[in-house]
């Protein structure tokens, strides 16, 4: 194989799909990560030119580790990994769900932080390594909304400027790509999305191809290891006191 490869974790669905047709757009062979997701992640591959599919329950870190492993072992320029499946469940800042918390750090944090470990331990690559960790922009403009969710978001944020400080090769690079309002969440219809996905500082809709688009730009290396780089129209500059969802739903004028 002649290709860099990438890894790309939710890579079948919503940011992750976008992020793997970026990629495969530009030469790359993409690795697509998937739990529940085949069918559609195999729709996917079919449609590019050099891709596979793994199979993962990241609510396993043992498996998510083990699946690191082999792909390092078989693959031989293994250029970056996307860390970008996440689980979105609500519960509240007064009332954290026990269970919710339990699966949201799991499968938000710990795996993706264990899978980064595993990646620049036994990845080869003769160009530099990259970890991309896809957070949110909630890290600069928190609400109590998805509590369980936005803890598990700024624990994975924390990791990214020590796993840069230890950084085993001086071409590695650890990186957090900071989304807003992407795409419709959870159980939010389209018509609430077009105003929660304008509510930024320039009023616009942030296309998922800008996140890929930045996800390029990163497996680069030109930012220095450690920095988040934020795509979010602005979201992440204001202060916003719920999350958007419910936002757009008290903006919306009634029946």
């Amino acid at each position: 194989m002649t290709r860099p490869a990438v890894l790309v974790t939710g890579g079948a669905r919503r940011i992750g799909a976008a992020i793997v047709r970026r990629f495969a757009a530009e030469g790359w062979h993409v690795v697509i990560h998937c739990n529940h997701s085949q069918a559609e992640a195999e729709k996917l591959v079919d449609t590019l030119p050099s891709a596979e599919i793994v199979q993962c329950d990241l609510l396993d870190s043992e498996a998510a580790i083990a699946m690191v492993e082999r792909l390092a072992a078989r693959l031989p320029d293994w250029r970056v990994l996307v860390n970008s499946a996440s689980i979105f469940v609500p519960d509240e800042a007064t009332g954290l769900d026990p269970e919710t918390s339990r699966r949201s750090m799991r499968i938000n944090a710990v795996s993706p932080v264990r899978m980064a470990q595993a990646f620049l331990k036994l990845a080869r690559s003769p160009h530099g390594r990259r970890v991309i960790a896809i957070t949110d922009q909630k890290l600069a403009n928190p609400n109590p909304d998805f509590f369980s969710y936005t803890m598990s978001k700024h624990a994975l944020a924390a990791t990214v400027p020590m796993l840069a400080m230890a950084d085993v090769r001086e071409d590695d690079r650890t990186y957090a790509l900071a989304p807003g309002a992407i795409l419709p969440s959870y159980d939010q219809l389209t018509e609430e999305f077009e105003v929660s996905g304008r509510l930024n500082l320039l009023r616009r809709l942030t296309a998922a191809d800008e996140i890929a688009d930045a996800a390029v730009f990163l497996a680069q290396g030109w930012l220095a290891s450690g920095s988040t780089l934020f795509v979010d129209s602005g979201q992440h500059l204001l202060s916003q006191r719920r999350d958007v969802l419910y936002l757009a739903r008290e903006e919306r004028p009634g029946p």
